[in-house]
């Protein structure tokens, strides 16, 4: 069974655990720059949105990479770069349409969830449980669904 993590921006406080977790997993250090998780602030209305890599299915990143140093990871359903083959040509960050895929100035290569190989480090560290991981069958049509339906009947 696949798992995927689930974001709930409603409940996002701005905290940044989870930007601070995933750094410390992934690159030893409380860095918030240094994560593969984001969360961006609209400073207007006061509100916070967690994005990360989606694991799409049809993963631009990875078709773009010339030296094919993203791949699929069948265990946990996430596209994970190779370090060990990327050159950090960064043609993947700009095939990825949502900005998720980064480019890491201490290694000179790129940057992107995995899933902190099936144990995500960003929704154990959220207090509010607004970035869960849940079976994939529970995230996607249903869910929109749902929530288009508060939108059209608040």
């Amino acid at each position: 069974m696949l798992k995927s993590l689930q974001i709930e921006p409603e409940k996002c406080t701005g905290c940044l655990q989870c930007e601070m977790a995933c750094s410390y997993e992934n690159e030893g250090v409380f860095n918030p720059a240094k994560s593969r998780i984001k969360v961006f602030t609209f400073h207007d209305e006061g509100r916070f949105a967690p994005y990360t890599c989606t694991q799409c299915a049809e993963a631009w990143c990875l078709h773009a990479c010339p030296v094919e140093a993203i791949i699929y990871n069948p265990e946990t359903g996430s596209k994970d770069v190779v370090d060990d083959v990327c050159v950090g040509c960064k043609v993947c960050t700009i095939a990825c349409p949502f900005g998720t895929v980064n480019y890491n100035l201490d290694s000179g290569k790129v940057i992107k969830c995995d899933l902190c190989g099936g144990e995500p480090a960003c929704a154990k560290a959220c207090p509010t449980d607004a970035i869960t991981y849940v079976d994939s069958d529970h995230t996607g049509l249903n869910r929109m669904r749902a929530h288009a339906a508060q939108l059209l009947n608040p």
